[in-house]
């Protein structure tokens, strides 16, 4: 066993302990392409370049690299068909499918509420530079 999973030796893990597997799996589902991606799979298999053409402003490097820490974690799965060119699909694991509530309320949470954040921002800026003004 490696020395960081001491958290995995005391029951029940712990999210709050730095050394606790957990965080891993929260850096993970709380990152925002991840977030996108386990959404876009919520329907149904996609291909590769279809995650990339629907997810604006993401690179095909950081996609590829989510989508594989994502396979690792188990939650989505990688298909490759012989096709000239090949083509490569995503699907969510049951495993994955167990995250789709959440991970849809967090990203359409933020299109719901932004008037209000962008509020709280601009009234909170103006609050900050009144006190830098005394």
């Amino acid at each position: 066993m490696r020395g960081d999973d001491s958290c995995r030796l005391a029951w029940p893990l712990d999210v709050y302990e730095a050394q606790c597997p957990t965080r891993m799996v929260l850096d993970r589902i709380a990152d925002k392409w991840a977030v996108l991606i386990l959404d876009r799979l919520r329907e149904g298999p996609v291909r590769f370049n279809h995650l990339r053409r629907d997810i604006k402003g993401i690179s095909q490097k950081v996609l590829s690299q989510t989508l594989k820490k994502l396979e690792r974690d188990g939650l989505l799965s990688r298909a490759v068909f012989p096709t000239v060119p090949v083509t490569v699909e995503y699907a969510l694991t049951p495993l994955g499918r167990t995250l789709t509530d959440a991970v849809a309320a967090i990203a359409h949470w933020a299109e719901h509420n932004m008037d209000a954040v962008l509020a709280a921002q601009a009234a909170y800026d103006a609050r900050a530079g009144g006190e830098a003004g005394l």
